[in-house]
């Protein structure tokens, strides 16, 4: 029998990189320090380089990887097959595992652009130094001011001489597929894909547990010191999927509830948004990770309640077995519920 586990809040961990701002206060109502430049705030993470520790409740003062560690089933559920559905950006690539919290939800205010970088997959980044998961990743984007572009995958035709000549020549933008984003809009962005967020967007962004960037590029930027941030080319060269060419916003796929679309369906996660006020019934055959980039939410279980404000997040465990979402009016909720496979000493 498990202990009962509400919806978990968990406090938020604010990152400070040089293309950040102050939007995440403005915009979202994070509590930022009262001085400098803050690129990201870490909803619900459990990695090495982030630990999220629950606010509030029962388990308050308990991290994430503690959770895990003493409870896993109750949070995380039984693995499942992957949930493939019709959706057009739905990948299988097969599952691999480190032990800890498979997903990382932030939000990021880029008030200037960030690398040009790209991710690698699972295998090779359980085969680095340091092992750690491939990054599949979403872009949800919560505003984007006139003007704002980001850039996903490359232009078609695109080859690896091409990309590493443009390189050399500083050149690498010419590579690049640009969008031009609205709010609401959302991104799929599969590990091995070349990617760059741009000036002008807050962005929530539901990706696996890895920290793993490759940057080919930073638009000669010095950091404060006057050095330039590292580059990591080669890597880079050895995981793009230079089959995949550009990406476009993904197409929304209409689902049984009205006001409720599956945005992303693949391996690692499915995220699903509503976007009217109404009430829906989640029932759990794993945790679900829900955000609230507009509005407001409620969610309601069987051993608690938790009320969600505009830029705040919960973790709701699969030992809640089924939870009530209610949405608020002129809201947007997103849930993201990840795919997990049977590990050794986890059910397999």
């Amino acid at each position: 029998m498990f202990p009962a586990f509400p919806p978990l809040v968990f406090e938020p961990l604010f990152r400070s990189y040089l293309w950040g701002g102050r939007r995440l206060s403005t915009k979202l109502g994070k509590n930022l320090p009262s001085e400098g430049i803050w690129a990201e705030s870490w909803e619900i993470v459990d990695h090495p380089q982030g630990q999220s520790v629950v606010q509030g409740g029962p388990w308050d003062g308990w991290s994430l990887g503690k959770l895990l560690s003493e409870h896993r089933q109750a949070i995380l559920g039984e693995p499942v097959k992957a949930p493939i559905s019709d959706s057009p950006m739905s990948e299988s690539s097969g599952a691999a595992h480190l032990d800890r919290f498979p997903l990382l939800l932030k939000y990021l205010d880029c008030q200037n652009v960030l690398s040009v970088q790209v991710h690698p997959d699972d295998a090779y980044g359980l085969r680095m130094a340091t092992p750690d998961l491939g990054k599949t990743e979403a872009w949800y984007i919560v505003d984007a001011q006139p003007g704002a572009i980001l850039y996903a995958g490359l232009k078609e035709g695109v080859t690896r001489e091409d990309l590493s000549e443009a390189i050399r020549a500083g050149q690498t933008e010419a590579c690049l597929h640009a969008i031009s984003p609205n709010a609401g809009d959302c991104i799929f962005i599969p590990a091995g894909t070349v990617h760059a967020l741009g000036a002008g967007l807050v962005v929530a962004e539901v990706q696996q547990a890895s920290d793993c960037t490759f940057r080919l590029y930073d638009w000669n930027r010095l950091d404060a010191s006057g050095n330039a941030r590292p580059l990591h080319v080669q890597q880079a060269l050895e995981v793009i999927d230079f089959e995949r060419g550009p990406v476009e916003c993904v197409q929304p796929i209409p689902m049984q509830a009205p006001g409720m679309q599956e945005l992303v369906a693949c391996d690692k996660f499915r995220l699903i948004r509503f976007d009217q006020p109404s009430s829906h019934t989640l029932e759990l055959s794993t945790c679900r990770i829900v955000t609230v980039p507009r509005g407001s939410a409620r969610i309601s279980t069987q051993y608690g309640n938790v009320e969600l404000n505009a830029g705040q997040s919960a973790l709701i465990p699969q030992a809640c077995s089924e939870a009530q979402l209610l949405v608020g009016e002129d809201s947007t909720v997103l849930a993201a519920q990840p795919v997990l496979a049977a590990q050794p000493g986890h059910g397999s």
